[in-house]
């Protein structure tokens, strides 16, 4: 996996230095986040990412873009007796491989290192009447380092504003417990950008 990124930024290197344009720019926008794995009852969470990207035009049908962004994802729980929001922060990095088909429309894939700020569980649970409710620091049990995958696709309304629909895949297994069990991130994001 770490080969696989490594080799990612060796491409992006070859196309800063190729690059025939460089425009930065900022973006944020809406995540549907949840977990996939051996895990149950798991739904999505509504969440946010923020940030900023840089775009190495390599011809007028090719580019790379790299980006900075901080991601809040996680998931819900909920059975007969309690309910759970797992909120977690994420600083990532994904490198994006982006065609034009056309002179506005994109589209993307490329790898993504995420790495972990914080993870905290708000719980409340009811039993013969009686509700207890909690805030946990859970960022013990899951491991620090994230890599996932993206695909998504881009829309330029003019030269400086854009949007973008992306759908990121969690390769690597974000658990921490010595219970056995692998959990990965899947997060949909929408956002609007803005290029300078």
């Amino acid at each position: 996996m770490r080969n696989f990124f490594l080799a990612a930024i060796a491409v992006m290197s070859f196309g800063v230095v190729n690059a025939q344009d460089i425009k930065f720019g900022v973006k944020g926008g809406v995540n549907l986040s949840n977990f996939t794995g051996d895990i149950e009852d798991a739904s999505s969470k509504v969440g946010f990412h923020v940030g900023g990207f840089a775009e190495f035009k390599l011809s007028d049908k090719f580019a790379i873009q790299p980006e900075l962004l901080y991601s809040a994802q996680g998931a819900k729980f909920e059975d007969s007796f309690s309910k759970e929001k797992v909120s977690m922060s994420y600083l990532n990095i994904p490198i994006m491989a982006k065609y034009y088909i056309i002179d506005k429309l994109s589209v993307e894939a490329g790898p993504q290192a995420g790495f972990l700020l914080s993870a905290k569980s708000n719980w409340e649970s009811s039993y013969n009447g009686k509700v207890a409710s909690g805030k946990d620091n859970i960022k013990d049990i899951f491991k620090t380092t994230d890599f996932s995958f993206n695909v998504g696709a881009g829309y330029d309304f003019t030269e400086n504003l854009s949007a973008g629909l992306r759908y990121n895949f969690g390769l690597s297994n974000i658990s921490d417990s010595k219970e056995g069990g692998k959990i990965h991130n899947n997060v949909i994001s929408l956002s609007l950008g803005y290029k300078f």
